[in-house]
């Protein structure tokens, strides 16, 4: 997904010659196309995130628009602050994104996992929250970025993630869009970020009879759409790479009760959450090991109503 993203952005600053994109000492190997082409609206800052949020409030009350890149929990947790005060309290045209997403980075350990930050970062004002599934959602929610006037995060995987839509698919995204991978049966798993293809597989290869719903978006979350959703399933599946609390599914949950009290339901789908435990996980370790440790997994009798 990095590789969409920083490919797109390149095609996005040869029309738009006020992105500008700063980095926190990496992304070599990654970002050297945008540097060489674009020296001008480049700057590798160091190891010093909350400066680099910082640098990036002051370049967008400059009229840029400016995009903050780092490893998963750095851009995020570290710089909560900076990113609550400088950037979205003033409504800023900063784009915080995040490589390298929940146990991405598992053999680094807890220091580099980044599983907390959705709860975090959703519950923020102004903020517009994503979380693309393969290389083509990243790249349709990089566009959408740039079009977008106001901060957004970002969460994109390290590396190598498979394709789930088609190669030439293109497609634009408005604002908390749902994609529509499959439509059939009574359940529908609800999925966000990288773990995209593994829900895609897992029915596939099991043959299962269920709806599979894309959520590059997390906040804010399309209540129609959704509505129309729950109301043709009996049943509701969501996995995250993400802790429990305060993450998708709970946006999810959250948005089901108020279209409830609206009564604009008919029913309530049960709803099954998948999502990290209350816990950490002290191990190193590949990404899928680490999955499988937090328990984020399907399995075919979650399909039973």
């Amino acid at each position: 997904m990095r590789t969409a993203f920083i490919n797109q952005l390149i095609e996005e600053a040869k029309a738009n010659k006020k992105i500008f994109l700063l980095v926190g000492d990496l992304g070599f190997s990654v970002v050297e196309a945008f540097a060489e082409l674009f020296p001008e609206r480049y700057l590798n800052v160091g190891i010093a995130e909350q400066n680099m949020a910082g640098i990036a409030a002051g370049l967008a009350m400059e009229g840029y628009c400016v995009y903050i890149y780092s490893i998963g929990n750095f851009p995020t947790l570290r710089c909560m602050e900076q990113i609550r005060y400088d950037i979205c309290y003033h409504n800023l045209n900063v784009k915080i994104v995040a490589v390298g997403g929940g146990f991405a980075y598992g053999p680094l350990g807890v220091s580099h996992h980044a599983t907390e930050e959705i709860g975090m970062l959703r519950t923020i004002p102004n903020l517009v929250v994503c979380a693309p599934g393969d290389p083509i959602e990243t790249k349709a929610i990089t566009t959408f970025s740039v079009r977008h006037t106001g901060p957004c995060y970002i969460r994109i995987g390290k590396a190598g993630e498979p394709l789930v839509h088609k190669e030439n698919s293109l497609f634009d995204l408005s604002l908390g869009d749902i994609l529509e991978i499959r439509n059939e049966g009574e359940v529908a798993i609800f999925t966000t970020g990288a773990m995209l293809k593994y829900v895609v597989d897992f029915v596939e290869q099991n043959e299962i009879k269920a709806s599979i719903y894309s959520f590059p978006f997390v906040k804010p979350l399309n209540k129609d759409l959704l509505a129309e959703i729950f109301d043709s399933h009996k049943k509701i599946i969501t996995i995250e790479e993400h802790q429990a609390q305060g993450g998708f599914g709970s946006a999810i949950l959250e948005v089901m009760n108020d279209l409830l009290e609206e009564r604009k339901l008919s029913h309530l789908p049960l709803v099954k959450r998948i999502a990290i435990p209350d816990k950490f996980y002290s191990v190193a370790g590949s990404q899928d090991y680490l999955r499988k440790l937090a328990g984020l997994e399907l399995s075919r009798n979650m399909f039973e109503i």
